[in-house]
């Protein structure tokens, strides 16, 4: 008799006995289902705070307070930085200095991101020197003159004239012979010098003269933007937030001790292979490479220890938690593409402390400024190196207590288990000499029959 099929049967079941779950049935993956979508809740966390980070630093950026400077201590200066702090207060904040030998002093301690000097280019001229003025009384003139210090008022003008007049035309002091420079440190941050170029190109066109740029600090010749030192973060950070998966995940097996011994070691790897990328490879800098690698190593051990120590807390979210931390708070925080003074208030407070920031910074001093304020940016990455021994040594009390929690368990589970056999087996009873009975007991030959009787019912 032939075998009726069921219509949803139009595939022969699968070798080795095993029948697919029919099409379409909405039980058959709910399993497989649930376990992607949880897994799916990490990469989707993660486009979530990458782009809160990035666009909420990187999308509009705008000058917050950032300090420039006005060469000179005349009143055409002051009215200068006056009238720019009316107009562009809480954008710029301009202040006066005397000489421009300040305002480079200030630039290379960064300071101020762009110094105006009024008249930069003007030279004494002998031959107008009114009959019976000294020659020195004349060169102070002009050195005042060079310095934007001296405002010849037109005639008919008032003392009270607008500050916005102000602003254009003792920018130009009257007219004189000068043209104005800009001077700026593009070392320190390439964006922020574009800013202030825009902002005093303008006056400068006032004068009728091209502005001069000067660049007090520039980058190194294989890294005209200055973001080389931006990037070189990038690799380190790749290179030590993936090795921690790698040694949480696949060296779980392994003691702590040993996880932040590798921990360790790989962050000698990665600052070696940064300093070569910065160095012989796109030669990002052209000095200082060794006080380069000692900061790579301070700031890779940093986030390799940090990671080791949190997987034994976050387990599977520890990739989402090192990302946070030193991809999406710190990139966008480390000034390395527009300084603090160019974001919101949230990722300027956090370049003051984070430790990409202190790498960035700790290079460009380093490197380009003659060490200003290096110490504080190599605190700042041995604090976050202290923090990750920390965490390395909290997660070593935590794995200690939860073997000690498993070992208990496992003990009460084996103590059980003795007492559930030793309750289902019968006690031994004692031996007894053949012949040697006491009266009232059983013989051997009645206890080998008991034991031929309980192999039959299998006891």
């Amino acid at each position: 008799m032939s075998t009726v099929r069921r219509p949803d049967h139009h595939r022969s079941a699968p070798q080795g006995g095993h029948r697919a779950a029919p099409a379409g049935h909405p039980a058959a993956h709910v399993a497989g289902l649930r376990h992607v979508l949880a897994h799916l809740v990490t990469p989707l966390l993660m486009c979530i705070g990458m782009g809160l980070a990035y666009l909420g630093a990187f999308a509009h950026p705008a000058p917050h307070h950032l300090p420039v400077a006005i060469v000179g201590s005349s009143r055409s200066a002051q009215l200068l930085a006056q009238s720019i702090n009316d107009k562009l207060g809480g954008d710029l904040e301009a202040r006066t200095v005397p000489h421009r030998a300040n305002a480079v002093e200030q630039l290379k301690h960064q300071d101020i991101f762009g110094a105006y000097v009024m008249n930069a280019t003007a030279k004494p001229q002998p031959q107008e020197r009114p009959q019976g003025q000294t020659q020195e009384h004349t060169q102070a003139q002009a050195q005042e003159r060079t310095q934007g210090q001296t405002l010849e008022r037109p005639q008919g003008q008032t003392r009270g004239q607008t500050r916005g007049e102000a602003r254009g035309e003792a920018g130009g002091e009257a007219g004189g012979p000068g043209a104005p420079e800009l001077l700026v440190a593009t070392a320190g941050s390439d964006t922020s010098a574009s800013v202030v170029q825009k902002i005093f190109t303008p006056l400068a066109a006032r004068q009728g003269a091209p502005l001069k740029v000067t660049d007090v600090a520039p980058p190194a010749e294989g890294d005209p933007t200055g973001q080389g030192i931006f990037f070189l973060l990038v690799a380190i950070s790749i290179g030590s937030y993936a090795s921690v998966a790698v040694i949480g995940g696949a060296g779980a097996v392994l003691p702590l001790r040993l996880r932040a011994a590798l921990a360790i070691g790989t962050s000698v790897v990665v600052s070696l292979i940064g300093t070569a990328f910065a160095g012989p490879v796109f030669h990002l800098v052209d000095h200082g490479l060794w006080g380069l690698w000692g900061m790579a190593w301070l700031y890779s051990a940093g986030v390799l220890l940090i990671g080791t120590g949190l997987h034994t807390f976050l387990k599977r979210w520890t990739t989402l938690g090192v990302m946070a931390l030193f991809v999406m708070l710190n990139f966008t925080s480390s000034g390395g593409i527009f300084r603090p003074e160019m974001q919101n208030g949230f990722f300027a407070a956090l370049h003051s402390f984070w430790n990409g920031a202190g790498f960035v910074e700790g290079l460009r001093s380093h490197v380009y400024f003659d060490g200003y304020d290096l110490s504080g940016h190599v605190w700042t990455l041995v604090g976050w190196l202290l923090v990750g021994a920390l965490m390395v040594g909290l997660a070593g009390l935590a794995e200690r207590r939860r073997r000690a929690a498993e070992a208990e368990t496992a003990a009460n589970a084996a103590a059980v288990a003795a007492a559930a056999v030793a309750a289902t087996v019968p006690e031994p009873r004692p031996q007894r000499v053949v012949g040697a009975a006491a009266p009232g007991t059983a013989t051997a030959a009645d206890e080998t029959t008991e034991e031929e009787m309980e192999e039959a019912v299998g006891v």
